[in-house]
């Protein structure tokens, strides 16, 4: 926990989740953009790219000591709450969990009150809400969707034949309202969330399972889209770059809506004649939403990446789903 503008304590953490649930908790009570805290590591010497914050915060494992104490000093911890970072760190890495929390341990009483038992260089506000959307169970009322009636481009496209990737695919255009799979071209796999994961990253799976969440298409003024989500645990949501980050290679993320202004708009534009299939573009870069290095296999992660050559790696379909049925 934040409270009084104090730092969350680590040895809160019994396990690996917990531990990274509470840098991700740090990291909101400090206030600061992955830009502001790779400027302050910088600024005292360490090494902190924004892409390697944004994978450390969504990882299942916990970081390489360098890397946390990096992290923690530039969102104001000191050497004291280093140290107890590290130390729980390196209980998690060699045994997987920890017995309880510092109240357990035997730590001295004014120290397991959910602080560090030094205060940050740099005081931290109260954080945002740990969780990225309300969970469903909290909304009163579904939003409904706007659907407005387009007429949806297809044409035929042949696809290499292998396990996962049948011979011919329909490339469908965007179409406002309706629940559609989002298709990579190049791969045959489609857009999807990790099951049991709560940061939101997208990554390409096979379209015959069951995708989380539900992708549907709204307009908004001008050419651009808002990709809407709707998730079994976490509701209703927007399809954004991380953190609003310009970076190529920065990853995509589902997220409460209204968190990344236009970095959680797109641009949806046809390429070929015959239509071959549709770049997604971030609205706040214009680059172009691909899978990570071009790749065709399973897992890969979608992230923003230059458009120059790579249309093959970053073109999409909008395969409408029936209502009621799971994966493609």
């Amino acid at each position: 926990m934040v409270v009084d503008g104090r730092a969350p304590d680590p040895r809160e953490a019994r396990s690996t989740p917990e531990f990274i649930a509470l840098l991700r908790l740090l990291k909101d009570a400090s206030g600061l953009t992955f830009r502001e805290l790779s400027q302050r590591a910088e600024a005292v010497g360490d090494v902190l790219p924004r892409s390697t914050i944004a994978n450390m915060l969504g990882r299942t494992s916990v970081p390489r000591e360098e890397l946390l104490a990096a992290f923690v000093r530039a969102c104001g911890c000191g050497p004291e709450q280093v140290a107890d970072w590290l130390a729980v760190r390196k209980e998690l890495a060699v045994h997987g969990e920890r017995a309880g929390t510092a109240e357990a341990s035997g730590a001295a009483p004014e120290a397991t009150a959910g602080y560090s038992s030094e205060p940050p260089t740099v005081p931290l506000p109260e954080p945002a809400p740990a969780r990225r959307r309300r969970p469903r169970t909290v909304v009163a009322a579904a939003v409904a969707l706007v659907v407005l009636a387009a007429a949806a481009v297809t044409v035929t496209l042949l696809v290499r034949d292998d396990d996962d990737r049948p011979e011919s695919r329909r490339v469908t255009g965007p179409v406002a309202g309706g629940t559609v799979q989002i298709r990579s071209v190049h791969s045959g796999f489609c857009l999807s969330e990790k099951r049991g994961s709560d940061s939101g990253r997208l990554y390409q799976v096979p379209c015959e399972q069951e995708t989380i969440p539900s992708f549907s298409l709204k307009p908004l003024d001008g050419d651009a889209w808002r990709i809407v989500t709707d998730h079994p645990d976490y509701d209703l949501g927007c399809t954004g770059v991380w953190d609003g980050m310009r970076d190529a290679g920065a990853g995509l993320q589902d997220q409460e809506c209204g968190k990344r202004g236009d970095a959680e708009e797109f641009l949806i534009e046809s390429v070929g004649r015959p239509v071959e299939g549709y770049r997604i573009r971030p609205a706040h870069t214009r680059l172009c939403v691909g899978a990570e290095g071009n790749s065709e296999e399973r897992g890969a992660e979608l992230v923003q990446t230059s458009c120059d050559g790579a249309d093959r790696g970053s073109l999409f379909s909008f395969d409408p789903v029936a209502e009621g049925t799971a994966g493609g």
